[in-house]
């Protein structure tokens, strides 16, 4: 039984670069609390260890991912059921996998059937993490929950493009019947709430809030 509902407004992505100090799951646990105590609907977190230590700070939803390198495979973005599993078992509420249309490692390779596993076997929201209109349509037809424009601009298909998928939101809105999240490229207050008032339900801010270490790297590029 699901009794997850998709976050509304604000969700916070906590995550860090692997060699960053920040990395350490005390610190983001830390991050998605303050997130939380400042007003945020809902976080998303990488790993389960990182899910496991912010499960243990806040009872607000947490979509969980877990980006696996894998060879030959492009996806990256929660690729497996184990993965999945791995995730839900940490403290996901909401499993984000990647929806692009390109090729799924086996044996995921359908996307339908991998999204009724997580629903049936896990009892959890599955969150459709996209790059153009016709894998969002993909993703609704397979039975996702909602559907984010988080790869717009990080596949081969879109990486002419940049982040904010503003566009490709609307486009979303219109088409599928779904909750749509716009993520990606969000760097400030203002264009929030532009994919806001464009009909999307929620909006994921990594870097501009918990991303110290690219901020401090583009001021001192900037300055320097």
């Amino acid at each position: 039984m699901i009794n997850c509902q998709i976050p509304t407004g604000l969700i916070v992505s906590c995550q860090a670069p692997t060699d960053s100090p920040l990395h350490d799951p005390i610190v983001i646990a830390a991050m998605a609390r303050s997130a939380v105590n400042q007003g945020a609907a809902g976080v998303r977190i990488d790993t389960p260890s990182h899910i496991a230590a912010v499960r243990q700070q806040i009872s607000a939803p947490i979509i969980g991912i877990w980006k696996q390198q894998l060879p030959g495979c492009e996806i990256y973005i929660t690729p497996r059921f184990e993965d999945a599993r791995a995730i839900a078992d940490a403290g996901s509420d909401i499993i984000a996998i990647d929806a692009t249309l390109r090729n799924r490692p086996l044996p995921e390779a359908d996307l339908k059937t991998f999204i009724a596993r997580i629903h049936t076997e896990l009892g959890k929201l599955v969150m459709a993490d996209v790059d153009t209109i016709e894998a969002a349509i993909a993703a609704a037809q397979a039975g996702a929950d909602t559907v984010a424009t988080t790869l717009f601009g990080y596949t081969f298909e879109t990486k002419h493009l940049g982040p904010p998928g503003f566009q490709l939101l609307a486009e979303i809105i219109k088409e599928i019947n779904l909750p749509v999240i716009c993520e990606g490229g969000i760097s400030s207050p203002e264009m929030a709430k532009k994919a806001l008032y464009l009909g999307a339900k929620a909006v994921v801010v990594g870097t501009d809030i918990t991303g110290i270490d690219n901020k401090v790297a583009a001021y001192k590029l900037a300055i320097c």
